[in-house]
């Protein structure tokens, strides 16, 4: 019995003695091949439109794997395997969660998620519906590589030292005699895997950033810059790729780069907060604070929805007809101006209900969704309102599902929860969006506030020639034209949509108010120019470029009116609680309420103008437009005459350029310092009579 026990160890040892006569090196390439078989089940499971793996992610993928197993060449065999099997049951570990992860939220997971522990919490009993059988081909190795080396374990220590001595043939290489015997392995052992380990790094860095460094370059280009969308970092980096970039980029912003903001910095910005609320609260003893408490809100951010076009004909054909109809009932704010920078439809989210300016770069939704904000749905769903959100794309776009938790929405509906029975542009077509979205609106409990994000105008404006209703002589087959089909189509939708809450019953106790998100991204300035009929000057060009319709629409028509003080997506969060008589004061928010009595008083209204301070540090009160220069010195700026439409002396600008500066950078303190929970409780204090500790 006992022979036959030691005839059997000692054949297990002489095969894992022939194991180490393998190539040196060859469990880092069974890594590689069980990584890169876990990498494209994954992908398949994901199946992302236009995103299957190719040979450039093949490659990409080596490289990840190449940097980040480089330094366990350095180990001898055993360390080699423990640290190379860890990676494989980390890697899978991800994949699989990112799997399970990507078919609730359309998503990958990222550092913010993390955080943010309701995010994932989200997912609650639903796990179980989202597991599939095949998902554990990523983790299938793992059991068997568990139980190889407990095997292992178990038969070193089970055979003695001199039977394994015995056992093992002097033929082997020489780093399983080191393992044997335990001495230090000889300088030519270390110079091979040094210089191996340094092969192995260098190709991953040439494979790896000199694939997404010209991916950057070509069909990739500003994608780094934007990070608009995660599943598009990941066509580009790879899944293990985006897991470091996320990690890095996470680093970067608050730990790296992060300055710890002085007591000084941070009383400066509570005064100036205190401030901007002072102001509001001043508009609170207005007669139209409060005047329709209790009403809904239906908000509605119109896609690349551009001012130019209300009132507009071309051809004979009236390009908007219903928000034109609409105009004539509501407070028209004919010089409202998109505030928005590399984020677009999320700063404009982000500035409409969170009344703080975007980031100069980046998306506030996509680096700092998991900071603390005072936005309108929060303020209202404390307020006793049921808030929702309604977009027909994917809800991991721009983060949504994180941000979106984060401000407090009791719902969204994203493109998972729609049925995609017209198909047009870049998703569901606006017509089928609000009917669908109504259908739910219409069972919510009331007071309600909906905000719904449309998407059929959107760049490139692929619109089926079905709804393509317009005929546009010279400017068909041009972006131009297909812009204005798609707005057209915009407008027939709205129309249906307001038409709908009319029959239902909703109208009259809901406050309607829609803007645009920003410009339309067409820079072919003859094209503009033949559909307005005449040459464009700098400031006419720049106006086009920034200015979005704001429409707000009270139950019984009042304040109804265009109103051209400026006016910016800062205010549109302000304006909606003032109307209903939720105070402002107090949240950390720089706009101000729109429509008060003054409004009557079109002089005096016009007094009133308040500075709009645009992203890029362009500013108008009305009087005066400032447009800064490439360069950034405010020298180098053309203050523009509004009235006279021409530029005038600097002078009158730059005495406004201070006002404008401060409110950016009080605003990015406020962003990305997170600075608001420390304001509040500050703000708490202060109402109690302390002053605020100041370092010495």
């Amino acid at each position: 019995m006992h022979q036959k026990r030691y005839k059997a160890l000692t054949n297990s040892l002489q095969a894992a003695a022939r194991w180490g006569r393998r190539p040196y090196g060859a469990e880092l390439l069974l890594f590689f091949g069980v990584l890169l078989l876990k990498l494209y089940a994954f992908d398949l499971f994901i199946a992302v439109p236009n995103m299957k793996m190719n040979v450039y992610d093949v490659k990409i993928a080596i490289g990840t794997l190449a940097l980040c197993s480089f330094w366990t060449l350095l180990l001898p065999l055993q360390g080699r395997f423990i640290a190379l099997f860890t990676m494989n049951a980390l890697f899978s570990a991800i994949l699989y969660a990112d799997l399970i992860y990507y078919r609730y939220f359309e998503d990958l997971i990222s550092v913010p998620v993390l955080l943010q522990a309701g995010q994932v919490d989200a997912l609650g009993g639903s796990i179980a519906t989202l597991l599939r059988a095949e998902d554990f081909v990523l983790l299938a190795d793992i059991p068997l590589l568990l139980g190889y080396v407990g095997l292992l374990a178990w038969k070193r220590h089970a055979v003695e030292p001199a039977a394994v001595s015995v056992a093992m043939p002097a033929a082997t290489n020489a780093e399983t005699a080191l393992l044997t015997h335990g001495k230090q392995p000889p300088r030519r052992v270390k110079a091979r895997r040094l210089l191996l380990s340094f092969v192995l790094l260098t190709i991953g860095l040439m494979v790896t950033f000199g694939g997404i460094n010209d991916a950057k370059r070509t069909w990739a280009k500003g994608l780094f810059e934007s990070n608009w969308w995660n599943l598009s970092l990941y066509n580009v980096t790879g899944a293990l790729g985006f897991h470091g970039y996320d990690l890095y980029r996470y680093a970067t912003l608050h730990w790296l780069n992060a300055e710890a903001v002085s007591a000084e910095t941070t009383s400066q910005v509570l005064v100036w907060k205190e401030q901007s609320g002072e102001s509001r609260a001043k508009l609170e003893q207005d007669l139209s604070f409060g005047a329709y408490k209790g009403s809904n809100i239906i908000l509605v951010q119109a896609e690349a929805f551009q001012n130019f076009m209300i009132g507009k004909s071309f051809n004979g054909q009236v390009i908007t007809p219903n928000v034109n109809k609409l105009v004539k009932s509501s407070a028209y704010f004919s010089s409202f101006y998109h505030q928005t920078a590399q984020g677009r439809t999320s700063d404009a989210d982000f500035a409409s209900n969170c009344s703080l300016q975007p980031l100069s770069s980046g998306s506030v939704f996509i680096q700092y969704a998991g900071n603390e904000f005072q936005c309108l749905p929060q303020t209202l769903h404390n307020n006793g309102y049921y808030t929702s959100v309604f977009h027909a794309y994917e809800g991991s776009f721009w983060n949504r599902n994180t941000m979106y938790a984060n401000m407090k929405y009791d719902a969204f509906m994203s493109k998972k929860q729609y049925e995609l029975d017209e198909p047009i542009g870049w998703s569901l077509g606006d017509k089928s969006f609000f009917r669908q979205s109504l259908d739910q609106i219409a069972k919510q409990p009331q007071p309600f506030h909906s905000f719904l994000i449309t998407l059929s105008s959107h760049h490139p404006y692929q619109i089926p020639a079905a709804e393509q209703t317009l005929s546009l002589g010279e400017l068909e087959g041009t972006i131009m034209g297909d812009y204005l089909q798609a707005i057209h189509y915009v407008d027939e939708a709205l129309g249906e949509l307001i038409v709908r809450l009319q029959r239902e019953g909703l109208w009259d106790h809901t406050i309607f108010a829609m803007y645009g998100d920003h410009d339309n991204s067409i820079s072919d300035w003859s094209l503009f120019e033949t559909f307005l009929g005449k040459p464009l000057n700098e400031l006419e060009r720049e106006q086009i470029v920034k200015q979005v319709p704001l429409l707000v629409h009270l139950p019984d028509d009042r304040y109804a009116g265009a109103y051209t003080a400026p006016s910016g997506q800062l205010d549109v969060a302000p304006t909606l609680l003032h109307l209903l008589g939720i105070s402002s004061s107090e949240l950390a928010m720089i706009g101000t309420p729109l429509i008060s009595e003054s409004m009557s008083q079109p002089q005096q209204y016009q007094q009133n103008s308040k500075l709009v301070v645009l992203r890029n540090g362009a500013f108008t009160n009305g009087d005066v437009y400032y447009i800064p220069s490439a360069d950034g010195l405010a020298e180098h700026g053309t203050c523009w005459n509004a009235a006279e439409q021409s530029p005038g002396e600097l002078a009158p600008c730059l005495s406004l350029r201070a006002a404008a500066q401060t409110e950016l950078s009080m605003s990015d303190l406020l962003v990305i310092h997170n600075l608001i929970p420390e304001l509040y409780d500050k703000s708490i204090v202060r109402a109690g009579g302390t002053q605020i500790a100041t370092q010495k």
